[in-house]
């Protein structure tokens, strides 16, 4: 694993810019499907998504990753618009926080409790598996919606 800090921005952008597109072509009704059983519904998916970056942006930026943090903004869960507004704002976190990051900050240890530790190279590398994983569980979700799947997911992911 020899990716550079710009690679690794680039593609924790690129798993972005699917997540953006896949918000694209959502309506607000879509959100409240759930594929039944204990599963959440859409938007509830894309909100925990949302709480899981910020978590990563903010253990990048501390060496700290703090699980706990959950958004309270109305509309997560039921809106289109105000996802967007929102990983626009995280998205926005999480770039600035890669800018600043250092060849040296790669090694540094990032505490992920319970005495687990990760180098923050390790950490992006993370987040961009919780990305991936996102992205397949979307793919259920658009199967079962029958909505076409974005091409940029169709080409990496499916």
């Amino acid at each position: 694993m020899n990716e550079t800090i710009e690679q690794l921005t680039l593609s924790v952008n690129g798993t972005h810019m699917m997540r953006n597109g896949a918000l694209e072509n959502l309506t607000d009704a879509d959100l409240t499907f759930s594929p039944g059983g204990d599963s959440p519904t859409l938007g509830e998916l894309f909100k925990a998504l949302g709480d899981l970056q910020h978590g990563y942006t903010e253990s990048l930026r501390t060496k700290q990753h703090d699980w706990s943090h959950k958004a309270e903004q109305a509309g997560l869960t039921t809106r289109i618009g105000a996802l967007t507004t929102w990983f626009a704002q995280l998205d926005s976190a999480m770039t600035m926080t890669l800018e600043q990051l250092t060849d040296a900050d790669m090694a540094a240890s990032v505490d992920r409790t319970g005495g687990v530790t990760r180098t923050v190279k390790r950490q992006i590398g993370i987040y961009l598996e919780a990305m991936l994983i996102f992205l397949g569980k979307l793919v259920v979700y658009f199967q079962a919606l029958q909505k076409p799947i974005p091409n940029s997911i169709q080409h990496y992911i499916v």
